[in-house]
């Protein structure tokens, strides 16, 4: 009876988060500036639940939509910022194995119900810019609950999977993963078992919630244009685009950092580019998504400004 190697080698129960180690001099200013970003993500998403849900005028399909992404970011940057401000200041750097799946299990689903709902928003905005005439019709409430649900379930079930085979994975060193999270990658390659069919499973089912979601935003966007171009006046065109251009900003960044961050060759030199390229859309941009949609956006101002009137009001 042949005897897998792994089997007689000691089986690791918690793994060494290293985080930035290769810049340890930069650590109280690191600290600091990640708290302040997600202090300003946390409440800048919140903010937006907020205006949406008390006031009515903004109780329509693409705030739905927009609330969605909001509640998405708090706990998709919830996931990750607490557990890597704790090994950038203090010597504990590191988590359980089961933690660690778990943090892997929730940003895996999160990242991927981001790219539905993306995908999702740029149908809303192709049924209101090229259908407009049956966009109450089409775009109902049930249907808004539909899509919204059908991504935030297709994704955890998704993602699933791919657990359910990492957690039949043995690991048993070396412990130290030299990320500020549980991505993966680096997950995968501490494991000592062959981790072929995790790996292809994990291909497919991250491909189908990327790949198919950024193909159907592509076509939304062409049909979109080719509306916008027909359009005679300016002013319509202008004001067309107006009312996607935040969302077509958003995907931008979100797709741009991710493509950004796996393209980067896995090597040791590159490693701190890759850490960098994975702030942008942990941190950065579930910061910024608040901002891009508030910043030119009327119906957002008004509501704030509704809000700031009446607390006026009460202290008065």
């Amino acid at each position: 009876m042949v005897i897998p190697p792994w089997e007689n080698q000691t089986v690791i129960v918690e793994f060494v988060l290293r985080g930035f180690s290769s810049i340890l001099h930069l650590n109280i200013s690191l600290f600091v500036m990640f708290l302040v970003f997600y202090i300003l993500t946390i409440s800048g998403n919140i903010l937006i639940v907020l205006l949406v849900l008390f006031n009515h005028p903004l109780h329509t399909p693409m705030y739905f939509f927009l609330v969605n992404l909001s509640f998405l970011e708090i706990w998709y940057t919830s996931n990750i910022v607490p557990k890597m401000l704790l090994i950038i200041i203090s010597e504990q750097k590191t988590i359980s194995v089961a933690g660690c799946l778990a943090q892997f299990y929730f940003f895996g689903s999160l990242a991927a119900t981001e790219c539905l709902l993306l995908a999702v928003m740029s149908y809303d905005r192709y049924l209101a810019i090229c259908q407009p005439l049956r966009y109450t019709v089409l775009m109902t409430g049930p249907l808004c609950i539909r899509l919204a649900a059908g991504s935030w379930i297709c994704c955890f079930l998704l993602t699933s999977v791919t657990m359910v085979l990492l957690c039949r994975l043995t690991f048993c060193g070396p412990n130290e993963i030299d990320h500020f999270f549980c991505d993966f990658t680096p997950l995968v390659h501490l494991s000592c078992m062959d981790t072929s069919l995790t790996e292809t499973i994990a291909f497919a089912t991250s491909s189908a919630v990327t790949l198919v979601p950024f193909l159907l935003i592509t076509a939304s966007y062409s049909c979109i244009l080719a509306s916008i171009l027909r359009i005679p006046s300016g002013s319509g065109r202008r004001k067309a685009f107006s009312t996607c251009s935040s969302h077509i900003i958003v995907v931008t960044v979100f797709y741009g950092t991710l493509i950004a961050t796996y393209l980067v060759p896995s090597t040791s030199s590159s490693q701190l580019l890759r850490k960098g390229f994975s702030l942008l859309y942990t941190i950065l941009t579930p910061m910024s998504n608040p901002i891009i949609y508030s910043l030119r956006n009327r119906d957002i101002h008004e509501a704030l400004k509704n809000c700031l009137r009446k607390k006026s009001g009460l202290l008065i």
